[in-house]
């Protein structure tokens, strides 16, 4: 067999598809393996480098096979569709990748650890406890509603309304024993969730970064959680302008002709990351506008000719660049420093 200088894998849940070049840059490999026959086979192959698309399990394939001794490297999916012929299959998809980790300026997903996958599960449950809550408190006040009873909102007006509804004898009970029903699944995802945070706030409490990303005015312990456990390796990013591109927050650009044309941000990225700069954003803006806190010249400057959910946007992006300062270099926040840079800027 002829060297292998590099080889792309595409992967699922049982078959993978390889595709490997040698220093001509000609096809040199071309399998069609198991799951038990590519470990075998990796076992056997001299170090190379091997290129896998940054989807389900790839990092588990790619902290095994560089326990072999191969560099692995992860590519976002959308970079790797421009190389993708026609005819798409396993076959092209791998060629695909082989092709995408030889350009020079290709960009490379950082490779997780166990630990920090573990970590990311923990804002995953979170995340999805919330959305569940949500979901149950407005089927509640859904059915309450069609039968007369309405609350103020409020995820603590949920249980007096079920008590309200468990002493209405007028109500059928059938509805009466369905409302019991949906309160006890409620009080339970309480109390689920409240020890889903508790750990939350443990591992913010344990983790020196993420408790100097909570310093940031508009960064809580959730978002700090989550922008450390999403960037493991924040040097790969040439800026803070590249890592807030890389969350979503800066605007498309249709520029052509000389003509700069920028419009709404691209919502590339993490959204669960996204949302939660921005929410926190909003709140410090909130709290601007019923003149409480200490909001920067600059956010103040913003506010008199900007919209708030608008400044809530180019916040959370300044917010951004500023966390991705932080866990670059190490620095502490500098809220001094940071209102007088805002107010040269205003």
């Amino acid at each position: 067999m002829r060297e292998i200088t590099r080889i792309g894998m595409d992967t699922s849940k049982h078959i993978f598809q390889l595709h490997g070049v040698d220093t001509a840059e000609q096809p040199a490999l071309r399998k069609r393996l198991g799951r038990r026959q590519m470990v075998e086979f990796f076992t056997k192959l001299p170090p190379t480098r091997i290129g896998i698309e940054a989807c389900g399990a790839a990092h588990y394939w790619a902290r095994m096979l560089g326990e072999f001794g191969h560099e692995v490297q992860l590519i976002a999916p959308q970079h790797v569709k421009p190389y993708v012929a026609r005819n798409k299959n396993d076959a092209r998809d791998a060629e695909g990748l082989c092709e995408a980790m030889s350009r020079p300026s290709m960009r490379f997903v950082p490779v997780k650890s166990d630990e920090q996958q573990a970590a990311l599960m923990l804002t995953g449950v979170r995340e999805q406890m919330v959305a569940r809550r949500t979901q149950l408190s407005n089927m509640i006040r859904g059915y309450a509603a069609e039968v007369g009873i309405t609350a103020a909102k409020g995820l603590d007006k949920i249980e007096p309304l079920l008590a309200q509804i468990a002493q209405d004898e007028s109500m059928p009970a059938l509805a009466r024993d369905l409302f019991a029903l949906q309160g006890r699944e409620y009080a339970q995802l309480q109390t689920e969730l409240k020890a889903i945070e508790a750990r939350l706030r443990a591992w913010h409490r344990a983790n020196a970064d993420s408790r100097r990303l909570a310093q940031i005015p508009g960064i809580g312990p959730v978002g700090a959680a989550e922008l450390i456990m999403k960037t493991p390796d924040p040097p790969v990013f040439a800026s803070g302008r590249h890592f807030a591109a890389w969350i979503g927050l800066t605007p498309k650009d249709h520029s052509t002709a000389g003509k700069t044309r920028l419009g709404k941000i691209t919502r590339a990225g993490d959204e669960r990351l996204r949302s939660v700069l921005v929410a926190g954003a909003t709140a410090v803006i909130k709290q601007a506008m019923l003149g409480r806190g200490h909001p920067s010249p600059w956010l103040v400057a913003l506010l008199k000719r900007k919209p708030p959910k608008l400044a809530a946007v180019a916040l959370a992006n300044k917010n951004a660049r500023i966390a991705w300062k932080l866990m670059a270099t190490g620095e502490s926040y500098d809220g001094t420093r940071m209102h007088a840079t805002s107010a040269t800027a205003a």
